[in-house]
């Protein structure tokens, strides 16, 4: 057994490829930052999840050494803000997650087994060369076929989203986003790479549409020239670990792209590097996000009530936004399969 302090983390069943890169890659680096080792424990279940059942057969990653999880006499959960509000059904019950970075776990110094979202640019920002060493990608699963000066790779995330308004990106939001990238080249041509080609069909059903096996859609993204992704963790890592990428738009607000008065879900989820399109289509860079957020927290009501879930009138009142939010999301639907068929007509 190491006699350097260990910093470690559980993957937990129901974590998707993306979040489970997360834990592990904010972990190892807040035991580089120290000096200390880490350790991965659950990590069979790597990669064994919604998006494959294979494993991370197309890296060969240092998960550190076993350690058993009675080792650990400390056990820290990153620091949760939530926001209770009529956005959705979910935010009124459980509390929209908006947390940023948790100081705490930049000054860990004793082995400790740590639990959270651990999304922060602060936890691994830095060490992005690394970074890259870590997550390498075997040569053999390396796609390069959509690796092209005119090709931008959409990454539009279905699946359990599609049936949730204020996560599921609206059409809007594409076109918006295509519009700018044929700003950059009058050339431009646009594939989508999703986890759920019918969901994508339905939103953009004028780009062509693939899902791939694990390796070749993560890789795809990676070795893109161009990005326009969702407010999906699944994209990050191929996107912070690119070679090849020039530009990157990703939905302002993040998970609350679509309802936000300016609130981040989470502020977490801010990235040097990226550009961050609002819902009338402009962009703002990673700090004048992050600006902005500050003067929101100071002067948004909403955020005086962080922590405290609604009652009363305002509950009521929240819960009937929250159902018009879902009634609206279903006309439109509606609408636009309508006109689908009548186009085909």
């Amino acid at each position: 057994m190491s006699r350097k302090p260990i910093i470690a983390t559980e993957l937990l069943k129901g974590q998707g490829l993306g979040n489970q890169l997360f834990c592990y890659v904010t972990v190892r680096s807040l035991a580089h930052a120290k000096g200390y080792d880490f350790s991965i424990l659950n990590r069979e279940i790597f990669a064994n999840n919604i998006h494959s059942n294979k494993g991370m057969y197309f890296m060969d990653l240092d998960c550190g050494p076993v350690v058993p999880r009675e080792t650990f006499d400390t056990v820290y959960h990153e620091r949760e803000e939530r926001l209770f509000i009529g956005n959705s059904t979910h935010d009124l019950v459980h509390g929209c997650y908006v947390a940023g970075a948790d100081e705490a776990l930049l000054e860990l110094d004793q082995t400790t087994l740590v639990y959270g979202n651990l999304q922060a640019w602060a936890y691994f920002g830095r060490y992005r060369n690394e970074i890259k060493n870590w997550l390498a990608v075997k040569p053999e699963y390396n796609c390069y076929a959509y690796t092209r000066e005119n090709l931008c790779i959409i990454n539009v995330r279905g699946g359990e989203y599609a049936g949730n308004p204020e996560l599921f990106l609206r059409r809007k939001y594409w076109l918006d986003a295509i519009k700018r990238m044929r700003e950059i080249r009058s050339d431009m041509e646009f594939m989508v790479v999703t986890d759920d080609v019918d969901a994508a069909r339905r939103v953009l059903p004028e780009v062509e549409a693939h899902h791939f096996d694990l390796a070749k859609d993560y890789t795809i993204i990676k070795n893109a020239r161009y990005l326009i992704l969702s407010n999906s963790t699944f994209a990050f890592f191929p996107a912070f670990t690119s070679e090849t990428v020039k530009y990157i738009i990703a939905p302002k607000y993040w998970a609350r792209h679509n309802v936000s008065d300016g609130y981040w879900a989470s502020e977490q989820n801010i990235y040097d590097g990226f550009w961050y399109m609002d819902k009338k289509g402009r962009l703002f860079s990673a700090q004048e996000c992050r600006d902005e957020l500050a003067v929101y927290k100071k002067t948004s009501k909403n955020y005086q009530r962080i922590g405290v879930p609604l009652t009363g009138i305002a509950l009521k009142t929240a819960r009937v936004r929250a159902k018009s939010l879902i009634y609206r999301d279903l006309f439109v639907r509606a609408l636009r399969s309508l006109r689908r068929r009548l186009t085909k007509k």
